[in-house]
């Protein structure tokens, strides 16, 4: 599924109709728990209203909002480096009053708020101070109150950075076996996988095994993994530089991301965030122009609709096949270097990422490097499910 953050959405801003969006995450809108009840027992759900009503209006009714961080009313500690206001990141002197608003916010839009996430890079002392064990018992309490009075909503668990190792290591397992000991008050499990400075998608990849290799070893049952905050080319920490990617290899790398995020069962995939103009704080843009959007395009043709088939690893060649309207494609790239594939269907159209398009003649082979090709018709050797 394509998720986005839209900045503006609080505003009414969406993006144009050339930017697929078939999600929303409300991150960093105005629409947490700080925000609405600012003042104890004062809910003002302006904000969250015209949120709601702005994916409506351009068609997304799926909604995934994020219930925490703590009103500083509600903060235990205002000490530290806290987003975005001291006592944000603080656990709640109150779990009542947690309990409350978690009430009001599902009584107040069920069926339109599709999903809610339990907190944001809870792996982070500049959004949680407390423990996984804490944040285990208010995912466990939110759990309860969501599936009593909106039973078809699901429930996101706290999200986790991924790309700060010590971060993650010390947080992510410790909540899961939390988790765990409390029967899995949670649908979803989530992660941000967010790579370092000018890292690429290869280094997500990397940070998609280490959850995937995590998981395993903690015995978790299959639950869903989204990925519900990502980009590329974040500065830091310390004096890692930011990177820049635009043009064709933001194009290429948004296909990739949700390529990987296929092979390795993430569900979904929340780009962080649509803006009208450039978010210096970004390394790859999501305007309405940009390679990034165009890669979006091109994800929402080749796969949005589709039964996805899996995929395999020869050679440095990555192949994934995916059926859409009836019909079978090879999805091929590699994630670094070149590789020669053969046997492919004469006549058949292969076409980059980028929107360069070949017919395969008799006996002819193609070299794949790191720009996806969708090849079709497949080979009668791979179909859905092999």
């Amino acid at each position: 599924m394509l998720g986005m953050h839209v900045a503006g959405a609080q505003e009414g801003d969406w993006p144009s109709d050339a930017v697929p969006v078939e999600s929303l995450r409300l991150w960093d809108t105005g629409t947490s728990w700080l925000q609405i009840e600012a003042t104890r027992g004062r809910y003002e759900w302006g904000l969250l209203d015209t949120a709601l009503e702005t994916a409506a209006d351009a068609g997304v009714t799926d909604v995934l909002m994020v219930l925490g961080p703590t009103p500083v009313w509600n903060a235990s500690s205002l000490k530290g480096v806290q987003y975005p206001v001291p006592g944000a990141a603080s656990e709640p002197k109150s779990l009542q009053a947690w309990d409350d608003f978690v009430a009001a916010v599902v009584d107040r839009y069920a069926g339109q708020i599709t999903a809610y996430q339990i907190w944001n890079e809870a792996s982070l002392k500049m959004f949680w101070q407390g423990s996984p064990e804490q944040m285990a018992d208010l995912t466990d309490r939110a759990y309860r109150i969501i599936k009593e009075r909106d039973p078809s909503a699901l429930v996101v668990g706290a999200s986790t950075t991924v790309r700060l190792l010590g971060a993650f290591e010390r947080f992510f397992p410790a909540y899961v076996e939390e988790l765990a000991a409390r029967d899995w008050p949670v649908d979803v499990l989530a992660v941000h996988s967010y790579p370092s400075g000018i890292q690429g998608p290869l280094d997500r990849a990397r940070n998609l095994r280490l959850v995937r290799h995590t998981l395993d070893r903690l015995n978790a049952p299959a639950l869903p993994v989204w990925d519900t905050e990502l980009n590329y080319g974040l500065a830091g920490p310390g004096d890692v530089p930011r990177g820049e990617i635009v043009g064709d290899q933001a194009t290429s790398w948004v296909v990739r991301t949700y390529l990987d995020s296929m092979r390795f069962g993430v569900g979904r995939t929340y780009f962080y965030i649509w803006t009208p103009e450039p978010y210096e704080l970004l390394g790859m843009q999501m305007t309405n122009d940009s390679g990034a959007a165009a890669g979006l395009r091109v994800v929402s043709d080749w796969l949005v609709g589709g039964e996805w088939g899996g995929c395999e690893v020869s050679g440095l060649v990555n192949t994934c096949v995916v059926r859409k309207d009836g019909e079978v494609s090879e999805l091929l790239w590699a994630d670094f270097g070149e590789g020669q594939v053969s046997g492919l269907p004469e006549g058949a159209e292969a076409c980059t990422a980028l929107g360069a398009c070949q017919l395969i003649g008799e006996d002819e082979s193609i070299v794949v490097d790191d720009v996806p090709v969708r090849v079709f018709p497949a080979r009668d050797v791979v179909d859905v499910g092999s």
